[in-house]
């Protein structure tokens, strides 16, 4: 099923652990053989599995296209020279920035990333350069943590519940898509944690309800 639910060493909130394109999955590196699997399987693609300064919480401070996957200063040499001796065909690069959690901070998919309105100009210039693409400073839901608190592929799109019409105007009109708001995790506004999703299928937490399911994989426009 392309539309699941499910749990990541102990946790709901799946997309604090995992960062999905439509090419690699990247998942923390003690996540069990059985879950990797599963998630291969929902989203069509390799699981690579990594760390972040010794953490598991990549989907917190690491984010990723089809184009390239961007870490903190504080990752160490030795995980980027394993994600680099895997030889995946894409960009690896290295922002420099108090605010590390990269994850939270950009929204991004194959054609626009929207980041973080306190990033500065050479930030975003390092961001497009990994991930080919332009970026756009947006709020949506007063919440600048774009990342966190959203759900973008190269398909569709779901914003918070708090995302005003004025801002959802305006993210649709720069991405293309209709979005639909939702929550996950049972009336969780950070949809980017609760969830990880690409074009072929989307994977929320154990505690999001059916009818929020359902609106994140219309949104998302994942086939049944």
């Amino acid at each position: 099923m392309p539309a699941i639910k499910y749990s990541i060493i102990g946790s709901d909130y799946i997309g604090a652990f995992v960062v999905s394109t439509d090419k690699y999955v990247f998942i923390g590196g003690n996540a069990p053989d059985k879950k990797v699997s599963a998630i291969e399987e929902a989203l069509g693609v390799r699981a690579i599995r990594t760390s972040v300064m010794g953490s598991d919480l990549v989907g917190i401070f690491a984010k990723a296209n089809s184009n390239g996957i961007i870490f903190p200063s504080t990752v160490s040499d030795l995980e980027i020279k394993a994600i680099k001796e895997l030889g995946l065909g894409i960009n690896i690069g290295i922002l420099d920035t108090d605010m590390n959690a990269l994850g939270n901070n950009i929204l991004v998919n194959d054609k626009i990333a929207f980041i973080n309105q306190d990033y500065n100009i050479s930030n975003a210039r390092i961001i497009e350069d990994v991930f080919g693409v332009e970026t756009a400073r947006i709020v949506t839901g007063n919440f600048k943590t774009i990342g966190a608190n959203n759900l973008l592929t190269n398909k569709g799109l779901i914003v918070n519940n708090n995302t005003t019409d004025e801002e959802k105007d305006i993210i649709d009109s720069m991405t293309g898509f209709k979005s639909v708001r939702s929550t996950a995790n049972f009336g969780s506004l950070s949809i980017g944690l609760a969830a990880t999703a690409n074009s072929n299928g989307v994977i929320a937490g154990e505690s999001t309800t059916g009818y929020e399911l359902e609106r994140i994989r219309q949104g998302l426009d994942i086939e049944d």
